[in-house]
């Protein structure tokens, strides 16, 4: 099955559904059909956009459902009933076609729930702390170029004499 959808265009399934959402949306279709097969068109021809593209692959599968709940709830004629499951049916390999082409232009599926961690352990880091990259110690944000880490002396510094309380010496 998946060498199938593998094989499909995505570009020419989308062609096509986008001309069968443009020929039936006079009618009593889903309106949602024709907006969507246009976005994806707009995400085919745009190589760089990775995000708009899982936003399309996230969109697609969606309307799936949204499709089978519209027929559900609302009537049609017989072959207008007809194209829109083909439509519908049509959606199908057009999102396994889609889920590939964002995996081979370096998409990641987030947020899926599988239980693993698919895009690595986190690693934070913020402006100024502590660091891995050779640095000792801690650079505020008011620094340009990282200091170089003091030496300690061996002979301590001199305590005044009186101290009054537990916050006089900071």
């Amino acid at each position: 099955m998946a060498d199938f959808i593998q094989a499909l265009d995505p570009a020419k399934l989308l062609l096509a559904e986008t001309a069968l959402a443009f020929i039936i949306s006079p009618f009593t279709v889903p309106a949602y059909n024709l907006p969507i097969f246009l976005f994806g068109s707009y995400v085919q021809e745009s190589s760089d956009a990775v995000q708009s593209l899982s936003l399309f692959a996230g969109l697609l599968p969606m309307s799936i459902f949204y499709d089978v709940l519209w027929m559900i709830r609302n009537e049609q004629g017989g072959f207008l009933r007809f194209l829109t499951i083909i439509l519908l049916l049509l959606k199908i390999p057009t999102t396994g076609a889609f889920l590939i082409a964002m995996r081979q232009r370096g998409g990641q599926f987030p947020g899926l729930g599988l239980g693993t961690d698919i895009n690595g352990p986190t690693v934070w880091s913020m402006p100024g702390g502590f660091t891995s990259n050779g640095r000792d110690g801690y650079q505020t944000v008011d620094d340009d170029t990282p200091r170089a880490p003091s030496k300690i002396s061996s002979a301590p510094a001199p305590q005044p004499a009186s101290q009054s309380g537990a916050y006089q010496s900071v």
